[in-house]
């Protein structure tokens, strides 16, 4: 069997300087590679280029010399080698007829920052944190363009950015936190059509990024959507339809089978803002540590490349160490990588 690397992504999400300077709390964890962000070296524009990359701002490779560095500090030193620079849809104040050439610029320099500090590849966060982006309805009541005139644009948009990824890292992997999944599930769920559900502008998105998919370069579909999963059939369940029933709102079907890869997301203090997250009484947790290793081990053994765990309230590293993260969760994760890999 394949052996499948685990990644971690969540609000501990470290700088390279974290990185370089942790490595050996990071490397003592079950993860093979993190989600990371980037830091501009200067304060206009500001330094948190993740939250203002997709945007009119531009931002100069130069900006980042020092993370690179510390990437390859932190990887010759041991660190972990799977990881992924975070690139989102932030703060998504353009249209997608607008001028692009900036969006374009900072996707070819995060990956740039990428390759040249021996990452995997590119985190690209689509979700729509600021603006809209990809809910047609909202963009067309403001701007009165159809919905087969924004899916064209979107479409040549995803084909622009995905070449843009390849010119600074040829042969990258693009991870995204959701893929087809997310515009399909919605249509089903809505039973409404693609242009009537807030993400249906993803799907022509991707369709361009298939398009523009080259050399050795892959897509992951991080399906975010299994967060909330407590049995494992259900991630069985969830690649049938990666597989199968997605097609049906993809553009070119072989080449997406050719160029898109399985991944799956679990989220481990699912729901804590309404059910809490409980160090000591387990049971209060929407997971529970023997289930949720279970649900890890059958992810891992269906997935293509990777799987992803998330975190909010639970912190793998900081300065003070391990942060609300009970023992047992931590030994039920690391049990479900050692199963997998034996």
């Amino acid at each position: 069997m394949p052996r499948t690397s685990l990644i971690e992504f969540g609000w501990d999400e470290p700088d390279p300087a974290l990185m370089k300077s942790h490595v050996t709390q990071m490397r003592a964890t079950p993860f093979d590679g993190c989600v990371f962000h980037p830091t501009a070296a200067h304060d206009d524009p500001p330094p948190n280029f993740t939250w203002q990359c997709w945007s009119r701002v531009r931002y100069e490779r130069a900006a980042f010399d020092d993370n690179v560095a510390d990437l390859i500090a932190a990887r010759e030193a041991g660190g972990l080698d799977a990881n992924f620079l975070r690139f989102n849809t932030t703060p998504a104040d353009i249209d997608w007829f607008d001028d692009f050439s900036a969006v374009l610029h900072n996707a070819e320099v995060a990956a740039d920052v990428a390759r040249e500090g021996r990452c995997a590849g590119i985190l690209f966060d689509i979700e729509q944190y600021n603006a809209q982006l990809f809910d047609y309805s909202a963009l067309g009541e403001s701007t009165g363009r159809p919905w087969d005139a924004y899916a064209a644009q979107a479409r040549i948009r995803g084909a622009e950015v995905m070449a843009a990824f390849q010119r600074g890292f040829p042969g990258l992997a693009v991870f995204l936190t959701f893929g087809y999944c997310l515009p399909w599930n919605q249509m089903t769920r809505r039973n409404a059509p693609l242009d009537a559900v807030p993400y249906g502008l993803l799907a022509p998105f991707l369709d361009g990024m298939v398009d523009a998919c080259d050399g050795g370069a892959t897509l992951i579909d991080g399906h975010e959507s299994s967060y909330a999963y407590r049995e494992p059939q259900q991630f069985d369940d969830a690649r049938r339809r990666l597989e199968t029933d997605v097609l049906a709102i993809v553009g070119d079907s072989a080449r997406y089978a050719e160029v898109f890869r399985v991944a799956f997301g679990l989220w481990l203090d699912c729901d804590w803002r309404d059910n809490g997250w409980d160090v000591d009484d387990f049971a209060n947790n929407h997971h529970q540590p023997k289930q949720f290793g279970a649900c890890l081990r059958r992810a891992l053994d269906l997935a293509d490349d990777y799987v992803w765990i998330y975190t909010e309230s639970p912190r793998w590293w900081s300065e003070d160490g391990p942060v609300k993260l009970p023992a047992a969760y931590v030994d039920a994760i690391a049990d479900a990588v050692a199963s997998h890999r034996t």
